[in-house]
């Protein structure tokens, strides 16, 4: 819309031109009666609204558009019914640290209290913002139309500045319609649009390059605020100049390619032998944009992942965050620093190479990180070629990885279709791969594909998830079939909720409430995703044997068309060489995990 118009606008109109002005491209979200007003003053807009058939969707496509262009998404909501179908994917780009705006409409003032149609008010009057109070990063509720800019000024700064996440915008829908001058917007035009974030200085980066230089067996540890910070580059140029191996959380999964020479892995439950005794065997631990999380440190027991803190540790801490709040949460810590990790990893990087000019090759270590990846594959490799059908979930994987180009995006789930991931599956490109982490939502993968697809028009994106995680959501089909998004949905159909079916299997010996009506190969009256994704007008296809995927993930590739793969799979667990405290809660003192069901 023209920005140079004069008076006459109503603020919903007054939205959009601060929108353009941002250069935001998508807005996701699902219309109701107290945001088309939004979505009129969208009509004319270069901006375009992707109409989803569920709010839950429009959030996770809004949480994985945002990991893909490294900016705030936007999400226009209804309210009340419409905002808490929404909540949980906005709760999940929270525990994830994405930025995102979410503009939801809400009764209007004049009715507060009175219990208006869908109003939520049975403990405060106009109170629905605070159903969003605990996950995001501030909510407002807008009370006066004069006050709009400057709140979603406020709100665009908040959501990406720090450690990124979400924000509310609540307004009531009178205000959308008022009609109000260009004074307000127009003061905030010459704004930043970004604010600089915080770096080292060159004390601090000399203390730390020298207790790394000393360090008999330093490890970095690296989690997803180098993704945030798209900072693989400089990950990369600091750890090659001082030669330190890398281990990675869940959500750090790609900061380097897999096949990066001194990548070890992914730690904790799932996590190899190699990352976790390398882990426990380090002196220092070079902690960069990681919260140390549950699953990735074994329930931070001593002797699986890290032996940090307590009489007996031989592990000292350094680490770097953009949130103070993070360092020495669950690890005490010797040098703690909040930066940008981008920006700290620069100093880093140049102050060691002033100190040592030489850099450290560190020979040994490489050269076993090298013999345990060949171990490692050959020990797959009987699962990666087994013909068996349904399928092994290895061999999903491994056709996988062979027909996806190197800079596929990747949404996973819950599950093999993540814990295995995190564990089997190379990452060639940093930032490829979109991962529900903190909150570890089942369905996120298959609507994070049509925002990733959004993002990056021109990549192969695939959707690897389950048949639990698919069935959630199935309608994000009609979006991307109306948009004609070339998405890739590769369902690894084990009929069962698989993982919780394997612990339950081990722990209390049955798979109640936990599989479906028959077996993977011939679910009973079990949902066709197949036939499911062609009612919506997309290409679905069930694979009958083993040797029919890799074709058709390729046959896929190549139409550029909504594709359904359903995948029988045999549900195996994924392999574990940490520890998870449930394992003691359900099982005290026996040494139980997860089984085949």
């Amino acid at each position: 819309m023209d920005g140079s118009k004069v008076d006459g606008k109503t603020v919903a109109e007054h939205i959009v031109d601060f929108l353009e002005r941002r250069e935001v491209e998508h807005v996701f979200g699902l219309c109701g009666h107290t945001n088309i007003s939004v979505l009129a003053a969208l009509a004319e807009s270069p901006i375009d609204f992707i109409t989803v058939r569920h709010e839950q969707i429009a959030s996770h496509a809004a949480d994985a558009y945002a990991r893909v262009t490294g900016k705030a998404s936007v999400v226009l909501s209804h309210l009340s019914p419409g905002l808490t179908n929404c909540a949980t994917g906005v709760a999940n780009a929270a525990l994830d640290c994405i930025p995102m705006v979410v503009i939801a409409g809400d009764i209007p003032t004049h009715y507060y209290g009175k219990h208006p149609h869908q109003e939520v008010n049975l403990h405060a009057d106009a109170a629905q913002w605070e159903i969003y109070r605990p996950f995001v990063k501030r909510a407002w509720r807008v009370d006066r139309a004069d006050l709009m800019a400057e709140i979603l000024e406020k709100a665009f700064h908040l959501a990406e500045s720090g450690q990124p996440g979400p924000v509310l915008v609540n307004v009531p829908m009178d205000i959308f319609s008022e009609v109000i001058t260009p004074d307000s917007f127009d003061r905030i035009i010459d704004n930043t649009r970004a604010l600089k974030k915080p770096s080292i200085d060159d004390e601090t980066a000399r203390e730390i390059v020298e207790k790394l230089a000393q360090a008999e067996s330093p490890v970095a540890y690296v989690g997803g605020g180098i993704l945030l910070a798209k900072a693989s580059e400089e990950l990369r140029e600091f750890v090659e100049h001082m030669g330190l191996p890398v281990a990675h959380s869940l959500m750090g999964k790609g900061a380097l390619r897999d096949d990066h020479p001194l990548v070890m892995g992914m730690t904790g439950f799932w996590g190899t032998e190699l990352v976790n005794q390398s882990c426990l065997n380090a002196d220092y631990v070079f902690a960069v944009g990681t919260r140390f999380k549950e699953a990735d440190c074994s329930s931070w027991y001593p002797g699986y992942t890290f032996n940090i803190g307590g009489k007996d540790d031989k592990t000292k801490v350094i680490h770097i965050d953009i949130e103070p709040q993070e360092i020495g949460r669950n690890y005490p810590t010797e040098i703690g620093v909040v930066a940008d990790a981008k920006a700290a990893l620069r100093v880093l990087t140049r102050v060691a190479k002033e100190m040592y000019p030489n850099g450290f090759p560190r020979t040994e270590k490489k050269a076993e990180i090298a013999d345990f990846r060949t171990k490692f594959k050959a020990s797959n490799t009987e699962m990666q070629t087994s013909s068996a059908f349904p399928m092994m979930p290895e061999r999903i994987l491994a056709d996988a990885r062979k027909a996806l180009p190197e800079d596929a995006i990747i949404t996973t789930d819950v599950g093999w279709n993540k814990n295995g991931v995190g564990q089997q599956f190379d990452i060639l490109t940093p930032g490829s791969i979109l991962t529900p982490g903190g909150f570890a939502t089942m369905g996120f993968g298959p609507p994070g594909a049509l925002g990733a697809k959004l993002a990056a028009p021109d990549r192969v994106v695939i959707s690897l998830v389950g048949d639990g995680g698919f069935g959630q959501n199935p309608s994000m089909l009609a979006t991307a079939v109306e948009l004609d998004l070339g998405i890739i949905w590769l369902v690894m159909n084990n009929n069962a909720f698989g993982t919780i079916a394997g612990l339950q299997k081990a722990h209390y010996g049955l798979t109640y409430g936990t599989t479906f009506p028959g077996t993977a190969a011939a679910p009973t009256n079990g949902p066709g995703y197949a036939e499911i994704a062609q009612a919506y007008g997309a290409v679905g296809v069930r694979i009958s044997s083993a040797d029919e995927l890799l074709p058709a993930l390729e046959a896929a590739i190549a139409s550029d068309k909504p594709t359904v793969l359903d995948v029988p799979m045999i549900n195996n667990p994924t392999p574990t060489t940490g520890h998870w405290n449930i394992l003691d809660i359900y099982s005290p003192d026996k040494d139980v995990s997860h089984v085949a069901t």
